[in-house]
């Protein structure tokens, strides 16, 4: 009998000190999947999407409403006494966090759009969805662009002219140009794509009369 009775107390005591393990194994890797969605999006919110000029709060801020409208009277703390009060603060609420998601979705796109246009391919991608959408060129005049900025710089958004110091997909000479798109024109060929499109549409009105002019005189 007490051996029996010592073998139901060391089995009761494995199966508690095995249930231990498993809640604590289990709120561990809670805490870790926590911490692991936190810097991921601290990592998005902080990342420079300065190729769309956006500029986004570090941090964010909700207006909450005046103090005396949420109470039923002087020295009051009855809530429920102003629900449209409450009704309004809800809203104010929801909007904002309507409005910090949108902001990490810009983020997490043209993080993801600018890491792409690091390769040739990617880069053509880039310009050819930019100018349809911006600027109405068909795959007519992108095939221009293509044959452009391939003499220009092969699409390499690190080719520098040593000679001259143009620099950058489209070659802006000189390259301080694109500061009026970013200030990182130097590693973001985002910021290099769009002020070279915006250069052809101010000088040339398309791609293909670019190209007409480079041919002719070897720059456009």
């Amino acid at each position: 009998m007490k051996g029996r009775a010592l073998n139901q107390s060391s089995q009761s005591l494995v199966a508690f000190t095995r249930a231990t393990f498993l809640q604590r194994r289990q709120l561990l890797t809670k805490s870790l999947i926590a911490w692991a969605s936190i810097v991921a999006l601290l990592f998005l919110a902080t990342v420079q999407p300065s190729a769309y000029a956006l500029e986004f709060p570090m941090a964010t801020h909700i207006a909450l409403p005046d103090a005396a409208d949420l109470t039923a009277g002087p020295g009051a703390a009855d809530l429920t006494a102003e629900p449209e009060s409450m009704v309004a603060l809800y809203s104010q609420l929801q909007t904002r966090v309507t409005i910090s998601s949108r902001e990490l979705a810009l983020v997490s796109f043209a993080s993801r759009q600018i890491e792409m246009a690091r390769t040739s391919g990617g880069a053509q991608k880039v310009a050819k969805e930019i100018m349809a959408s911006e600027y109405g060129w068909n795959v007519y005049q992108f095939g221009c662009l293509r044959t452009l900025w391939i003499y220009e710089s092969h699409w390499n958004y690190k080719a520098r002219n040593k000679s001259s110091g143009a620099h950058g997909i489209p070659q802006a000479l000189p390259a301080e140009k694109m500061e009026v798109i970013a200030t990182d024109w130097r590693t973001n060929p985002v910021t290099q794509i769009r002020w070279g499109l915006r250069y052809i549409d101010d000088r040339y009105s398309t791609p293909c009369k670019a190209l007409a002019k480079f041919k002719s005189s070897r720059y456009y």
